[in-house]
């Protein structure tokens, strides 16, 4: 793997990712630094899970580089990339159905390890299962219930704590909260926002503009695989000709 110098958390340049013959990222490029909460959003098709896929390495790019750190993960195994610091909360949740809420979380536990020093890392205390317990009291309730007998919406909080027991530098998050009802939704993002003050770096993919406006600090809008504006929370808001044209808001 190559090293590089840098005080970015996560870069992309000129991503080009293909499923088979059809091609869906041409030249994605994104950054997200240490302790920064960043969006991707755009219509559905345009590439959002693709870049995802691509950063975990379980859609490997074909062109271009993902540097995690200060180092090229580029084709780097998923096992390997997720052992470097990024968790992921897939789309769909993908928890493991035959297994208890505590199960999952143990499944997936892992201690932080030492990384290179990044300017502005968060240095928070590790995630236990006592830590997300005390973040998702809902959890502790149903601790000895199987995945498949969850609500959506505790599956969703089921996924983000699996995610954080790995003690992620990265957190990512694909269609945050899609098709859960508006108290879950409202209690995900009182989470990111707690995240967000202990300096947890937080990639999210969500269509839910206006709090996404407000707990990020800048976004990246996506058409047909690359991106099409980016800016801060503040331009964004001031800018519904970008939003209706990109997002459809």
């Amino acid at each position: 793997m190559t090293r590089t110098t840098t005080k970015t958390m996560l870069e992309l340049q000129e991503v080009e990712t293909s499923y088979g013959q059809s091609q869906v990222l041409f030249g994605m490029s994104l950054r997200v630094d240490p302790g920064e909460v960043v969006t991707l959003m755009g219509r559905n098709g345009m590439g959002k899970t693709t870049t995802v896929r691509s950063i975990m390495g379980l859609t490997p790019a074909q062109r271009g580089s993902i540097v995690f750190q200060g180092e090229d993960i580029t084709g780097t195994p998923p096992f390997r990339i997720a052992k470097r610091g990024i968790g992921l909360v897939p789309e769909g949740r993908q928890i493991f159905p035959n297994l208890s809420v505590r199960e999952n979380l143990i499944a997936t536990a892992r201690m932080p390890q030492t990384a290179p020093s990044v300017s502005g890392a968060h240095h928070s205390s590790p995630w236990t299962l006592e830590r997300v317990f005390a973040m998702f009291p809902r959890l502790v309730e149903r601790e000895t219930a199987m995945g498949d007998q969850l609500s959506g919406g505790e599956q969703q909080m089921l996924a983000l704590a699996r995610a954080l027991m790995t003690n992620p530098r990265l957190l990512i998050l694909d269609e945050a909260t899609e098709g859960l009802a508006p108290l879950i939704r409202e209690e995900i993002w009182s989470c990111l926002q707690g995240l967000k003050a202990e300096g947890q770096a937080i990639l999210i993919i969500d269509k839910n503009v206006d709090v996404l406006t407000r707990i990020a600090d800048r976004h990246y809008l996506i058409e047909k695989g690359q991106v099409a504006w980016s800016g801060t929370s503040a331009a964004l808001r001031e800018n519904e000709e970008v939003m209706h044209r990109y997002l459809g808001v």
